[in-house]
């Protein structure tokens, strides 16, 4: 993978070439970012960026003979044969290591098992996460972890000299899933060999052994830029611009959330959101009965979408009441027509400690329903939550 193919993300792109270019490199990175960032293409972009043939430029003769100063390319060629292995996910120099599960009964799983099922991934939901690759490889409810034997498999491959480039590279996605099993790489990672790189892809570093982290140079990866994410759902997806400009403000820079809303980019969240607060809200129990019935019928991740919907205009509500004049005239520009008109009726009915409130127990809607909890009953009480905090200005404890 290239930088360019990284969607956004410049000034950390820029960071990291600069990093090679002035030898500043720590023999062990931490990319941190959240879902959806693109913190994994990250890392494979700069693992190929090290291990191509075209990115250092020869030294040519200056003034005098005087020689000019070395200097690098911002990104990897993509044509020379390491780069077209690297892309492939085939480079000898370039390993991997990511939470699988057993394949064999009775056989230590190690992530090699797993190389044609992860190349095959990473071609096709490169933006993807834990779950995403878990389900991939068939792991339904197994829970997926690097274990022991991954480890004294990683130590066995670094410990061998490199192929063909000057690095050898690990790329660990999710050392998360290490656990203690992770103190059996703290030796390789404090003294490793020479020209040997650790590239850990994390998501959150509360979860990542202490030991491991401070022998890590911090690289964070943020939110993408709504612009990129919007240019990505166009160029891409082959988006409507005026949609892609929607998601992209609902998406809060994930773009693995970003594509999931292009798939229900169709659904008439907006007028199924009116009807069921205008039925909350004047207690009409027929009326919140049938669009109870409708939500339950949409399914998990549509209900999910739905609620991300509502979450996204109870911010702009938020942001509207609490940015300046020109913040304000700013985000109204981003905004369409019917946002702006829902989130100027909330701010008429709500204070912004109510909108937090509502927030909240939508989150903890979403997070009950990714474990599966009965629709039907989780939006009739979520409806008796929203009028109890709305029409009586109780705020139910989080």
């Amino acid at each position: 993978m290239l930088f360019k193919d990284v969607i956004g993300q410049e000034d950390v792109k820029q960071r990291l070439v600069e990093m090679v270019e002035h030898n500043r490199l720590s023999h062990a990175l931490l990319f941190l970012g959240k879902e959806g960032t693109g913190a994994l293409p990250m890392a494979l972009a700069f693992a190929q960026y090290l291990t191509c043939q075209q990115t250092t430029i020869p030294d040519e003769g200056g003034l005098f003979g005087a020689p000019e100063p070395r200097r690098r390319p911002s990104d990897s060629c993509g044509a020379c044969p390491s780069c077209i292995k690297a892309e492939q996910l085939a480079h000898p120099d370039i390993h991997f290591s990511y939470p699988v599960i057993t394949k064999k009964s009775g056989t230590p799983p190690i992530s090699t098992d797993y190389a044609a099922e992860w190349r095959e991934f990473m071609k096709t939901y490169p933006y993807g996460n834990t779950y995403d690759w878990l389900q991939f490889i068939g792991a339904e409810n197994k829970q997926g972890n690097i274990t022991a034997q991954e480890c004294n498999d990683i130590i066995r491959k670094l410990n061998l000299k490199s192929f063909e480039s000057g690095y050898k590279i690990l790329v660990m996605w999710m050392p998360e899933y290490l656990g203690k099993e992770g103190n059996k790489l703290l030796k390789l990672i404090e003294e490793p060999p020479a020209n040997t790189l650790f590239i850990l892809v994390a998501e959150s570093e509360s979860e990542i052994l202490s030991t491991i982290l401070s022998r890590c140079q911090l690289v964070k990866i943020p939110a993408i830029e709504a612009a990129a994410v919007e240019e990505a759902l166009v160029s891409r997806s082959n988006c409507e611009p005026e949609t892609a400009k929607k998601i992209a403000n609902i998406s809060e820079g994930n773009y693995r959330e970003a594509l999931h809303l292009v798939q229900h980019a169709d659904d008439d969240f907006h007028g199924l959101l009116r009807e069921w607060l205008n039925a909350t809200l004047k207690n009409q129990p027929i009326a919140q009965v049938k669009v109870i019935d409708d939500l339950s019928r949409l399914g998990r991740e549509k209900q999910k979408q739905f609620l991300r919907y509502f979450t996204h205009l109870l911010e702009l509500a938020i942001r509207m009441c609490v940015l300046n004049e020109e913040g304000r005239a700013a985000l109204l520009y981003a905004m369409s027509e019917g946002e702006q008109d829902f989130a100027q009726r909330l701010n008429k009915i709500c204070s912004i400690e109510q909108l937090e409130v509502i927030a909240t127990e939508l989150d903890k809607a979403s997070y009950y329903i990714e474990r599966n909890a009965n629709g039907r009953i989780l939006f009739h009480a979520l409806t008796i939550k929203i009028f109890y905090i709305v029409r009586s200005n109780v705020l139910i404890s989080p």
